[in-house]
């Protein structure tokens, strides 16, 4: 089963619909309104959908995420990731690395994300997003991954300038519709990160990204359990896993997104997600300083 946020008219509510048929399926069935879902979303996942059925060229697709939820993102969380980048020579962290997106930069499969006007292009990152579907304080790693109640394909589409030029990542890692997200499939399709699942990106066909998700630092239950004893996650937040090995920025020589790439992000069980790049307009304002020394990179 696979799960999306729809809208039937231009500006209207989001409401959570089931995708139905293979992949890229052409039936889409309602399931319940976003808030009414994420207050229960075990229920409507058993459930399926109970409301009226559309094709899918007759809605808008859209994420199916809160207004209020909270993205976490985690970096350098793969062991093969950390070797590659500007931490490569360091011992592993011990703890995890974590920033966050706001919604409004999370987009949908089969979307464009326009390249910023100061960036000379954008890097890719293959992940998986995880959905929390209750609430936690202070959890325990268990009662943190029991809480989890889908996964997703997802791609941390990076702006490596804007990321470069500050101690820290927000700019870099919000840029509009950088952070497509594909259909949530329920956990218990899935099964444990730590066993497992095959994650590949390919750039126009090539191949950059080819790990496993066992390649993860810290798990999933280990991360959300440390968030929630500073703040409390609620139900329908993300957890951004990490993208492992083979980013363009670490590539001799360096490897950006340019006008017209495809970006396909392919995981194990979740699906393949698609995004185009463009090159965004012109920007006529008086350029930035000179960039900062490169502090840190995901």
């Amino acid at each position: 089963m696979r799960f999306v946020g729809i809208r039937r008219t231009a500006g209207g509510p989001v409401e959570v619909a089931e995708l139905r048929g293979a992949e890229g399926g052409d039936e889409i069935a309602v399931v319940a309104e976003l808030d009414a879902f994420w207050s229960d979303p075990r229920s409507h996942l058993a459930l399926g959908a109970v409301g009226p059925s559309f094709r899918r060229t007759d809605v808008v697709l859209v994420p199916p995420v809160l207004p209020s939820a909270r993205v976490f993102c985690v970096g350098l969380n793969y062991a093969r990731h950390h070797a590659e980048g500007s931490y490569s020579g360091d011992p592993l962290p011990e703890f995890p690395t974590i920033f966050a997106r706001w919604t409004s930069s999370l987009g949908v499969g089969d979307g464009v994300v326009e390249i910023p006007a100061d960036e000379d292009g954008l890097d890719w990152e293959g992940e998986v997003v995880a959905w929390v579907g209750a609430d936690l304080a202070s959890a325990s790693a268990d009662d943190a991954l029991a809480a989890v109640v889908g996964y997703s394909t997802f791609d941390d589409i990076t702006a490596r300038g804007a990321q470069k030029r500050t101690s820290q990542w927000t700019l870099g890692k919000n840029v509009e519709g950088s952070g497509p997200l594909g259909p949530l499939v329920p956990a218990d399709e899935v099964g444990d990160l730590r066993d497992g699942l095959r994650i590949r990106t390919r750039v126009n066909g090539v191949t950059v990204q080819d790990a496993s998700t066992d390649d993860l630092i810290f798990s999933v239950g280990d991360t959300l359990a440390l968030i929630s004893r500073t703040v409390g996650i609620r139900s329908g937040d993300l957890l951004a896993t990490g993208t492992p090995s083979g980013v363009g920025y670490a590539r001799d020589p360096r490897w950006l997104l340019g006008d017209g790439d495809v970006v396909d992000v392919e995981v194990e069980r979740l699906g393949t997600l698609r995004t185009t790049v463009v090159r965004g307009r012109p920007n006529h304002s008086s350029p930035p300083g000179p960039p900062s020394p490169v502090l840190n990179e995901r």
